[in-house]
């Protein structure tokens, strides 16, 4: 199994998605209508969801919706922009600076400060590892939980497709189990969900769904 930034929490519904890049559900419906930014994945109809974002997709929104207000980058621009940031590996998106040239938006893999010729003034830029790290950060602040419900597993209608979750948040027990059967050790999953506990990630690793059994 690779690991990936869309690994590190679980999938985000539009309401959080929203909550977490600061942008409107009514800006995110009709990006995802007029092709502009669709969401990673689809349930597909009639599960509880039709819509949920990746963790990338996350940080992609939260790099586009500040350029879309802080610079006068054009849409067709601002697409080319979206398709490189998909195309970016984890190790590129900790390495690199996004910036603006002229109109044009470029990523650039090093920590030097650009500026503008004769004079002197920083071109606008963004460190995409302080995305990364902002964006850990409101998640861990988004998710934080009760004590009684930490290593605890639970099943709500309307959530997940009604299946087994760790209990106060949206990540499947099945996630868990299949980075565990994949080889990944207790501390390696911890790693790929930040928000979870060494008790989480037992618990779900030893639960055994009575609904499926023989």
């Amino acid at each position: 199994m690779t690991q990936t930034l869309d690994n590190v929490i679980a999938l985000f519904t539009v309401d959080q998605a929203s909550r977490l890049t600061g942008v409107s559900r009514r800006q995110l419906g009709s990006w995802a209508r007029d092709g502009f930014f669709a969401p990673s994945v689809s349930p597909g109809e009639g599960g509880p969801f039709t819509r949920l974002y990746s963790f990338k997709d996350l940080l992609s929104l939260k790099v586009l919706n500040q350029l879309r207000n802080d610079t006068r980058v054009s849409m067709d621009h601002l697409k080319e922009v979206k398709r490189d940031l998909a195309h970016l590996g984890e190790d590129l998106w900790v390495k690199s600076t996004l910036y603006l040239l002229g109109k044009k938006v470029v990523i650039e893999r090093d920590d030097e400060t650009r500026h503008e010729a004769g004079s002197g003034q920083e071109v606008f830029q963004i460190p995409l590892k302080i995305i990364v790290g902002g964006m850990r950060e409101r998640i861990r602040e988004m998710n934080k939980r009760g004590a009684d419900e930490v290593g605890h597993i639970e099943r709500t209608r309307g959530i997940v497709g009604n299946k087994p979750v760790i209990a106060g948040t949206r990540i499947p027990v099945s996630s868990i189990k299949e980075f565990s059967e994949a080889g990944f050790s207790v501390d390696q999953i911890m790693k790929e969900y930040p928000s979870l506990d060494r008790m989480d990630v037992e618990a779900a690793i030893a639960f055994k769904d009575k609904r499926n059994a023989a």
